[in-house]
């Protein structure tokens, strides 16, 4: 599909910034100029550049711009899937209230409810109107969501008051399933009024992207009001039910519009490719997608620390808890496979594995820079660089999202332009399994449909969800065989690309996932005699049984990590916005 273009808006005087739009790309945009009411809401196109704004709130549609990271493939570094330098302040429970700073984009929401409050001011036909209010209804539904994840019960606000209006500042939280179902409802008006794909214009949301949002909010609060109902993040008549079949249906609908279909089936490398592309627009997965620009620059610096790999900059490692999740390829658990392995030697651990292990850890060999001018030979992969300063953490060095050609890298040129992707249809696949498997309903023919057609690109065996052996690793045992793998096919297709965190909080487990764990790396010994400036005790350690452990050094990670399931699944609310709120009460636990 079409793009997205990511820039920078700046937001500007009594309406929002308002900004001209060339034809062919919606958010290169000069800075605004200021206009009044007045002179505003006469034509749709109006409608249309007061909502290109939206596109460019890094809440709504992240970036991903910053250094020192490797952009959205660094944001499971907030979860048991990835170990950055440093431990995770609130996986380690180090978080504190903060005195003061909202709990919501306010300004965003007023933005789009003075947009609604003074649409239909246009002089325009229904169907001009239809969309620019569709993106409208769905923005609003975007950053509610946004923020009923990080704290729960919010106030609903639907009209454009200002930060200090005494309507705000004295408004109740809603509870959280409240404040859910006005988002959907607004996902429903953006639905009904945004065009089909194949009717949108370029690079603005359209129908099928609503209806995959849809199902992503649903499939969120129904598992978290059914796996939190008798704890203190309990939704009084909870009835997660009713949100796992608005789940199953709204990713129905985009699996039956016969608009998706997976890419790069049973092509090698092919997921490893899936994440590596400056232009997605003819992909038939990738559902919506961010476009960055080296002409205006607008780039990126992920590749930067990816082609840095093997000397050790990418400052982060998959975890050994994640690696340990991958199939072998005759289709059981690698705890009890006869295909296994073992640990030895990265080599080994990925030997007769889920291809997507492979395609997404380096190895030895592996290219990490290529199209290098001048007839440089092309840089390869050694090992992974284990007490450098910015080094790899566990010794399972991240690859996926590697592109490796030496002009993204912003050293060597203008800088990075890999496509940022919000959503592809393996995540509806995902979704629709999940919604269906929690429900209690899921069929062969559903498992056929989702789960063995992301199996399928990668030439797995098959999910059969009447004999799916035991697995004594699974991290649910108390839950049926069927959700412990759809969790794990999770898990898998989605692994770094940001979801992980969201998963753990609404399944209310943190305590099988986290709670006392030590992130652990691969075996120490295979590298000794390779990188022998390696001294086991000093400047690497391990635990007993001679894995990497990156945390031994951090005395408050002496136990593991220090979440706390009956604080932290929330953040706190600022002590400005209690104090100036008496309605406002704090989450629980602060």
């Amino acid at each position: 599909m079409k793009p997205i273009k990511i820039t920078y808006l700046y937001i500007a005087i009594v309406l929002m910034a308002i900004v001209s739009c060339k034809k062919d790309t919606l958010l290169n945009q000069t800075p605004p100029t200021k206009l009044t009411e007045s002179s505003y809401w006469n034509t749709a196109n109006d409608l249309q550049n007061y909502m290109n704004n939206l596109y460019g709130i890094d809440g709504i549609f992240p970036h991903y711009r910053g250094y020192s990271s490797l952009g959205i493939y660094s944001v499971d570094e907030n979860s048991d899937n990835m170990v950055p330098q440093g431990e995770n302040a609130r996986l380690n429970g180090e978080l504190t209230v903060a005195g003061s700073g909202g709990y919501a984009d306010w300004s965003s929401i007023r933005n789009v409810n003075y947009f609604l409050a003074n649409y239909q001011k246009v002089n325009a036909s229904a169907s001009d109107i239809a969309p620019y209010v569709g993106e409208a209804y769905f923005f609003r539904a975007m950053l509610y969501y946004k923020a009923v994840k990080s704290y729960g019960d919010m106030p609903w606000v639907n009209k454009p008051l200002n930060i200090d209006d005494k309507d705000l500042l004295n408004a109740p939280r809603l509870p959280r399933n409240v404040v859910i179902d006005s988002i959907v409802n607004d996902l429903d008006k953006a639905i009904a009024k945004l065009p089909a794909k194949s009717k949108a214009q370029s690079q603005r949301l359209y129908k099928e992207y609503a209806q995959g949002f849809k199902a992503r909010v649903c499939l969120f609060e129904g598992t978290w009001e059914k796996y939190h109902a008798n704890d203190v993040f309990g939704v009084s008549g909870q009835n997660g039910s009713k949100y796992l079949q608005l789940a199953s249906d709204a990713a129905n609908q985009v699996i039956t519009s016969g608009t998706y279909q997976l890419d790069n089936a049973g092509i090698p490398n092919g997921y490893f490719n899936l994440f590596n592309q400056t232009d997605y627009t003819s992909s038939k997965e990738i559902m919506f997608w961010g476009a960055y620009n080296q002409q205006a620059g607008i780039t990126t610096y992920w590749q930067n620390y990816y082609q840095f790999g093997s000397d050790g900059s990418e400052s982060t490692g998959i975890s050994k808890s994640l690696v340990d999740d991958y199939l072998c390829t005759d289709g059981q658990p690698a705890s009890i496979s006869p295909q296994y392995k073992g640990d030895d030697s990265l080599s080994h651990v990925v030997k007769n594995r889920d291809p997507r292990l492979r395609q997404s850890v380096f190895l030895y060999g592996d290219t990490v820079i290529s199209n290098v001018p001048g007839g440089t030979p092309i840089k390869l992969f050694t090992y992974p660089a284990l007490i450098a300063g910015d080094n790899c953490t566990t010794g399972f060095q991240i690859r996926k999202g590697l592109n490796t050609d030496f002009f993204q890298d912003s050293h060597n040129g203008p800088g990075g332009t890999d496509g940022v992707i919000y959503m592809r249809y393996a995540e509806i696949l995902l979704i629709y399994a999940e919604a269906r498997a929690e429900l209690g309903v899921l069929t062969q023919a559903d498992a056929d449909n989702t789960i063995n057609k992301l199996r399928d690109r990668v030439k797995m065996p098959h999910l059969n969800i009447s004999s799916i052996g035991t697995d004594p690793k699974w991290a649910f045992p108390e839950l049926s065989p069927v959700i412990n793998e759809v969790r794990r096919e999770r898990r898998v297709e989605l692994a770094c690309e940001g979801y992980r965190f969201d998963d753990i909080c609404r399944w209310a487990a943190a305590s099988a996932l986290v709670v006392h764990k030590q992130p652990l790396g691969t075996m120490a010994k295979q590298f000794l005699t390779v990188l022998p400036t390696i001294v086991i005790g000093k400047n690497l350690f391990v635990n007993a049984q001679g894995y990497i452990q990156p945390y031994a050094q951090v005395s408050s990670m002496a136990n593991g990590y220090n979440f706390n399931p009956g604080r932290d699944y929330l953040l706190p609310i600022s002590l400005q916005e209690t104090t100036v709120n008496p309605k406002i009460k704090q989450n629980p636990g602060w």
